[in-house]
């Protein structure tokens, strides 16, 4: 478990302050129900981070689990996660969408999962239904390291 003080795993800030798990993610990890579906994608980045299965199961739309279970998320989850990067989102009405990089430390170097994930709205309430995979983008030399610690790419993950 993650000290509720720290940045969240999720990465959101406001005003270029980090929030806390405490002011973000956790919250909704407790109970609370996400008000759209960037803040349910990045409860749930965080739920992988922190390996709260349960609630990964919990906000996946139950005709779209397709025998994913907290037993095989439990055996796979051995990911580094370095952080999570939001391209874009979107919702209208009871739909919505979120393109995002999840970041991690792969055997032979960074690699990130590139995904557009589809969300619905049902009973006031977003899941998660599927995503589709993408190539990731990487950063370019200078831009600033995806891992967010304030160093460019090429000193910092790129290595």
């Amino acid at each position: 478990m993650t000290n509720p003080s720290l940045p969240c795993p999720c990465g959101r800030s406001v005003k270029d302050k980090p929030l806390s798990y405490k002011e973000c993610c956790e919250p909704y990890h407790l109970g609370s129900i996400p008000p759209d579906p960037e803040s349910l994608m990045r409860s749930r980045y965080s739920a992988f981070v922190l390996k709260r299965h349960q609630y990964l199961i919990d906000t996946h739309h139950h005709d779209y689990l397709n025998g994913l279970s907290v037993q095989i998320l439990d055996q796979e989850n051995h990911t580094h996660w370095l952080a999570l990067s939001v391209n874009k989102s979107s919702s209208e009405q009871n739909k919505g969408m979120v393109e995002f990089h999840a970041w991690y430390r792969a055997e032979d170097g960074l690699d990130a999962i590139h995904e557009i994930s589809d969300f619905v709205k049902q009973d006031g309430r977003w899941w998660y239904t599927q995503g589709e995979q993408l190539l990731p983008k990487y950063p370019k030399r200078n831009d600033p390291c995806v891992c967010q610690s304030g160093k460019k790419f090429k000193q910092c993950c790129l290595k």
